[in-house]
């Protein structure tokens, strides 16, 4: 049985929404995988769009598929402070 150590995490963009909380996501080293929603991100309604950054964990089995189990918050773009 696989455990934690053996998951690979890698980051990714989303670039196609698909049926039953299932999106393929572009990944930075360019290969494309069928991804789906984590348990803890569907239970909190955590909304995945289109150009969504997010961290990706595959097992080493199968190459194709992975989890989504974070996505990462985008800039808003407020006021920057230089007082800091």
């Amino acid at each position: 049985m696989a455990k934690k150590e053996d998951k690979l995490e890698v980051e990714g963009t989303v670039v196609e929404a698909l049926p039953n909380t299932q999106f393929r996501v572009r990944l930075d080293n360019d290969h494309e995988v069928l991804a789906y929603l984590s348990g803890k991100m569907r239970r909190y309604y955590i909304r995945i769009l289109l150009g969504d950054r997010v961290r990706v964990e595959m097992t080493p089995y199968d190459l194709t598929r992975g989890r989504i189990n974070y996505r990462y918050k985008k800039a808003t773009g407020g006021p920057v402070r230089d007082d800091i």
